[in-house]
């Protein structure tokens, strides 16, 4: 169980594709490897809120930027936006998670570059 202390603002899927592709803002999944290696969004940066919840840093690629956090659903970006806003960080998480920002018909990739799936 997560506990916080900071409520952090929701985005939609558009308005995340928009600041991340703006450049202003890394999205952040943070859904499990199985999960991010099924599809995600191009560009995103993986960090997982297991490791995230045990205190790993953030990947470099999203240390110190205007993080816009996504997990399946939304319900794990909340607690990892939280949990961040916690450590000092600008954290906002997309309401409805992957599944919204596939059903807006925002761009899925596989891991490896091919068309990827919501799992």
């Amino acid at each position: 169980m997560f506990l916080f202390r900071r409520r952090t603002n929701r985005v939609t899927p558009d308005q995340a594709h928009q600041r991340t592709t703006d450049g202003d803002a890394v999205l952040l999944d943070v859904r499990e490897q199985g999960e991010w290696s099924a599809g995600h969004a191009p560009g995103a940066v993986h960090a997982p809120l297991s490791g995230l919840a045990t205190g790993t840093a953030l990947p470099s690629a999203a240390a110190g930027r205007s993080l816009v956090v996504i997990c399946r659903s939304g319900h794990r970006s909340r607690q990892a936006a939280e949990l961040l806003a916690g450590r000092g960080a600008e954290a906002v998480d997309v309401t409805g998670g992957m599944q919204a920002w596939a059903s807006a018909g925002l761009p899925v990739v596989a891991e490896r570059g091919s068309s990827g799936r919501i799992a």
